[in-house]
């Protein structure tokens, strides 16, 4: 219930916002928050200014979720692991209840259902939404869900590359989320620069997610199997990974010196992704990691948790082509527990790896990735569609 009481605490600062903001010059012209604080709509409507609700998902995602719920697809639909196909899309996808729950409609729990309600509710109050997508990468997704909700949306990713060039310096890249790396930047850079172009495969599952003892193992194997140099951020070692991987975790970098580099804690993600030596990436499928997977070229290995992560999976694989999925059905927690132990052998990753892995940068899945790349990263240059948007948008309110 930690989670709750997060949002209950975030709630309480409505009124010290107000107070602050009303007492400050220049007064705001518009209220950007994410659609999960859904008392932001009160904090707007007291200040007299527009709210734009923002969404760091992708505008398939989003127009999926609507579409189940709009539908009633999950009427009568007991197992949450049977199949249904999205209704109301061009393309055929299937998806399952435990892949898509709707926001915080994971658990049947009275407080959250009410609280997903008001994020509905504020949802569809809002006077426009902002997307954290690329207009190029879906237009057909971003249309559907500005025509479902009928309201402006404003596509304006990817936003973690709109100061990032290839003469950006790596301490400039590293500091990305103004987190401390447990990697001194410079010297991951020095490691990635002895390492052939396109040859080496990039393992993060994020800042959340947590694996069991014998998910890591399996997947320490599968690196070490596929004898390609690789990148292992270990953000979130739990005390049973810690325990019993311990001495898993240290015999394979000794067996893997100079070809393997494990992190344990924050990464600096984007220097990594941008270096030419990296050729691949093996994701949880959280939105901005796979939209910034896009924008530096990389091909994915898709091994999605929770929450969205299995509709931007479908997104990566299914529609860009850039994917290739390990096989992940049923979904995690937040805190994976030792009685649901899903695991991926290590043959099942390495098969992955070398699939996307086998023509360097080029992905392996139909599409295009380099097209996309160019794509991503023009769109926040000058003159751009998420560039152009953000301008118009950011005009346009100060002039409300």
């Amino acid at each position: 219930m930690y989670m709750w009481n997060y949002y209950r605490a975030m709630a309480l600062l409505r009124a010290p916002i107000e107070s602050y903001l009303r007492s400050h010059a220049p007064r705001p012209t518009c209220v950007v928050s994410d659609f999960c604080h859904p008392w932001t709509t009160e904090l707007a409507a007291n200040l007299g200014v527009p709210r734009l609700s923002f969404f760091s998902m992708c505008a398939f995602g989003l127009l999926c979720h609507h579409n189940l719920e709009r539908f009633n697809a999950w009427d009568g639909v007991e197992d949450p692991n049977e199949p249904v196909v999205v209704p109301g899309l061009e393309e055929r996808f299937v998806v399952t209840r435990a892949q898509a729950p709707g926001f915080f409609r994971q658990t049947p729990i009275p407080c959250w259902e009410e609280f997903a309600d008001y994020a509905e509710r504020a949802r569809a109050e809002a006077d426009g939404v902002i997307v954290n997508t690329v207009l190029e990468m879906e237009p057909e997704y971003v249309a559907g869900y500005a025509a479902a909700w009928k309201m402006k949306v404003w596509t304006v990713g990817p936003v973690s590359t709109y100061h990032q060039s290839r003469t950006t310096l790596a301490s400039t890249l590293a500091s990305r989320g103004l987190r401390t790396s447990a990697v001194d930047p410079d010297e991951c850079h020095r490691w990635l620069d002895g390492k052939a172009p396109g040859s080496v495969v990039y393992v993060s599952f994020g800042s959340i997610s947590q694996a069991e003892p014998k998910q890591v193992v399996e997947l320490g194997l599968g690196l070490e199997v596929s004898g390609h140099p690789f990148i292992w951020m270990l953000a979130q070692e739990r005390r049973r990974v810690r325990r019993r991987g311990r001495g898993f975790l240290g015999e394979l970098e000794a067996r893997v010196a100079g070809r393997g580099l494990l992190i344990r804690g924050w990464a600096p993600q984007l220097l990594i992704m941008s270096h030419d030596a990296v050729g691949g990436f093996v994701t949880h499928c959280g939105w901005n990691s796979t939209l910034e997977a896009v924008a530096a070229g990389l091909p994915m290995v898709t091994w999605p948790h929770f929450t969205d992560q299995f509709l931007n999976e479908k997104m990566a694989v299914e529609v860009l082509g850039i994917g290739v999925s390990v096989g992940v059905t049923e979904p995690l927690t937040y805190q994976a527990s030792p009685k649901k132990e899903i695991v991926v052998g290590w043959g099942v990753v390495e098969a992955a790896m070398r699939s996307v892995m086998g023509g360097g940068r080029r992905p392996r899945g139909g599409g295009d990735g380099r097209a996309l790349a160019a794509k991503a990263r023009a769109a926040v240059q000058v003159g751009g569609s998420s560039h152009a948007n953000l301008w118009i948008w950011s005009s346009d309110s100060s002039r409300a």
